[in-house]
């Protein structure tokens, strides 16, 4: 006869105390994050700095009084609406954002925002508001400087490092859409180095990030920061209609940079070599990974005096392949002026090697201080 076992030892013993089992460590960032308290902090910490930009532009316009365009140039209509010859003029007005950056009143915003405009008013989330100068603005990559004409002090937001973000990084955007002052909105780092030339956009040289924070119009100029509180981009632009939630921002190391050159001189200098670029046909496409397309040369330009001629493709530069005229902007960009750059070229079938070494070209204008 088989043995019966006790329910109690089949079952593990219940009369034996039981070990605790050991509570599930949560980590304190995890913690952190189901609070979303970080996002406060990150907006004590800069918010203060954002700024609300509104301009004033005066156009003057010819008079023609209501009448029919054309009319007025007729003498017989001229002798019997003298009033109406008399120009006339409108106020324009605009609105974005800005960041201070220095305490001496020294705000980053975009160029657009501020180009053309007469008068510049900034307004803080203290309630002050005061007048501002533009110092100087760079349209390739859309960025300005404005200065505060009052002494201060001004709260600073503080800079990070945009070349440490990663994608899924938290992405706080901060700003003034449609003129609803000090509005927060939250995402993620969508992608990194978004060529302005895959959204369309081919009279900038920039890099962009991307993020699924809100962006709308009125947000440019403002910052993008990191869950630190740190400001890492500029915002700059959104994505409307189809792929609508996609915006997009400056990094601000690159912002940085265009601020140093506009405070020393008012203006950026960008590098150049004088070619006109296209994209692969076709037939080449069937024989090349990829390249750029030398569709012009500059006569007496750099790519001219290093021997690059109309109808060659540019396959790598620096020692990086060359995927297309994006890529080669950006190999110049980061080349930088003065410094020889490799080429490797596709001349008929056959690889040329050149050296090229980019100048300057001044982009933006200077503004009074």
């Amino acid at each position: 006869m088989r043995p019966v076992l006790p329910l109690a030892l089949l079952l593990g013993s219940p009369l034996l105390p039981l070990a605790p089992l050991p509570a599930l460590a949560r980590p304190a960032a995890a913690a952190s994050l189901s609070r979303q308290s970080f996002v406060a902090d990150a907006v004590r910490r800069s918010g203060p700095a954002v700024v609300t930009i509104d301009t004033e532009r005066t156009v003057v316009r010819p008079g023609s009084g209501g009448l029919p365009p054309g009319m007025m140039l007729d003498p017989f209509f001229r002798r019997f609406f003298p009033q109406a010859q008399q120009p006339s003029q409108r106020t324009e007005r605009g609105q974005g954002s800005g960041v201070i950056f220095q305490s001496n009143g020294l705000i980053l915003t975009n160029a657009h925002v501020v180009e053309k405009t007469d008068r510049v008013f900034v307004g803080l989330k203290d309630g002050r508001r005061t007048e501002g100068k533009v110092i100087g603005l760079d349209n390739l990559t859309d960025l300005a400087l404005v200065r505060l004409m009052e002494p201060g002090p001004w709260p600073v937001a503080p800079l990070g490092n945009s070349d440490a973000l990663q994608v899924g990084d938290w992405a706080i955007a901060v700003g003034n859409p449609y003129g609803l002052d000090n509005t927060v909105t939250m995402g993620i780092v969508s992608n990194l180095n978004r060529n302005v030339a895959k959204l369309g956009i081919t009279d900038k040289r920039l890099d962009l990030i991307q993020t699924d924070a809100a962006i709308n119009p009125g947000n440019s100029g403002g910052p993008l920061l990191n869950a630190d509180g740190e400001v890492v981009g500029i915002n700059t632009l959104v994505r409307s209609g189809p792929g609508a939630g996609l915006g997009f921002a400056i990094p601000i190391n690159r912002a940085r940079e265009i601020a140093n050159q506009l405070l020393a001189t008012g203006r950026v200098s960008h590098p150049m070599i004088g070619v006109g670029l296209d994209n692969l046909p076709p037939e080449l496409k069937r024989s090349l990974s990829g390249g750029a397309l030398v569709r012009s040369v500059m006569p007496g330009g750099p790519a001219s005096r290093a021997g690059l001629r109309s109808g060659d493709v540019i396959v790598a530069a620096a020692g990086k392949p060359v995927a297309g005229p994006s890529q080669m902007v950006d190999a110049v960009e980061a080349n930088g002026v003065g410094r020889p750059m490799a080429l490797k070229v596709m001349r008929g079938g056959t690889p040329v090697q050149l050296e090229v070494v980019p100048t300057g070209m001044e982009s933006g204008r200077r503004q009074a201080r």
